[in-house]
């Protein structure tokens, strides 16, 4: 596996993993009524999924230019890692939502 799609891959899982860590930071802030801290966990799970999708950018733009690369089970982690953190930062903005009304 060359060295920058391996750098682009583990860009995805730090971030990715960053994401669902501030989007369960955020569900626990919500929690405790501190709405404030919820918001800004929300917002830094959001900066660390664009910058995930930055590396996936870089991993798609390589393959549309004709230079495959072989897809690994890392590959495919990180691809997994970030769909799920999706879904996680989702998921953890409703439940903030619904912290705030019930409180």
């Amino acid at each position: 596996m060359e060295q920058q799609n391996l750098e682009a891959i583990m860009g995805l899982i730090v971030h990715a993993g960053n994401a669902k860590s501030d989007a369960v930071e955020a569900i626990q802030a919500a929690k405790q009524s501190d709405f404030s801290e919820a918001e800004d966990k929300i917002t830094a799970a959001e900066n660390a999924l664009v910058e995930a999708h930055h590396a996936q950018t870089g991993l798609l733009t390589q393959e549309a230019q004709g230079n495959n690369m072989e897809v690994t089970l890392l590959a495919v982690h990180s691809q997994d890692h970030l769909m799920t953190s999706i879904a996680f930062t989702d998921l953890a903005k409703e439940i903030v939502d619904i912290y705030k009304r019930i409180g």
